[in-house]
């Protein structure tokens, strides 16, 4: 009887560690299913304990999102400073322009609508254009540096669960993921997602993103085809 007691206990325990690993082990899987698809040659890695990006040559400099344009009170605002502002967290899915998708991927991070309310778009503005760190070795001009270009009005919509992204299941982006900070387009294509955002511009126009620019098939808004989403877009 002690015996069978002690091979009980043994399978009780093994079947215990199993179970709480799994959370775990699923959520790699999850991260493992993203493909990195980055254009940027060498972007700047990045240390999300002093909030310092780490240059090539092994510098340090801090990150600091600017954001200005048609904007009454531009701003520049480092890592500390975006981790202090209200954080959320989001379970959405991610579609590839490429046809594949991940579902249930853990975010987490800042809503737009903390940025317009620290610096206040100018009555005239409509669009947002994020740009990137790093370059993209396409040359000089629109290809030089990742951009992609938004509706204020959509950004501002909490039903689109747009979401300036820190985290990524609950620890910070690492670098391939688009460490320091990314956006997160729930219902867009994902090649409006952009990574590494380093500066948030309010215009008054909408612009071409980068992807659009290389590739011209492509149009400037990409939403999702309904067939390839389990909650129906907002928009319509």
């Amino acid at each position: 009887m002690p015996m069978w007691t002690r091979r009980f206990a043994l399978k009780a325990l093994s079947c215990a560690a199993a179970v709480a690993a799994w959370p775990g082990a699923a959520w790699s899987m999850i991260v493992q299913a993203f493909q990195t698809r980055t254009v940027e040659e060498g972007p700047p890695a990045f240390d999300s304990v002093t909030g310092e990006l780490v240059l090539t040559d092994g510098s340090r400099e801090a990150y600091e999102l600017v954001v200005d344009g048609m904007a009454e009170h531009p701003l520049k605002l480092n890592y500390a400073q975006l981790r202090a502002l209200p954080q959320v967290s989001q379970t959405s899915d991610f579609h590839c322009v490429e046809g594949w998708s991940v579902l249930d991927v853990a975010w987490g991070g800042v809503r737009f609508k903390e940025i317009t309310e620290l610096a206040r778009p100018a009555a005239g503005a409509t669009h947002v254009v994020f740009h990137a760190l790093g370059e993209t070795g396409y040359g000089r001009g629109a290809l030089r540096q990742y951009h992609e270009c938004l509706p204020l009005g959509d950004l501002l919509r909490p039903e689109l669960d747009y979401l300036l992204a820190l985290d990524l299941g609950g620890v910070p982006l690492p670098l391939d993921r688009g460490a320091p900070l990314r956006l997160v387009c729930p219902f867009d294509l994902a090649y409006k997602s952009i990574k590494f955002v380093t500066r948030i511009e309010f215009t008054d126009a909408p612009q071409d993103g980068w992807w659009t620019v290389a590739n011209p098939i492509y149009p400037l808004n990409a939403p999702v085809p309904s067939k390839r989403l389990r909650r129906k877009d907002p928009r319509g």
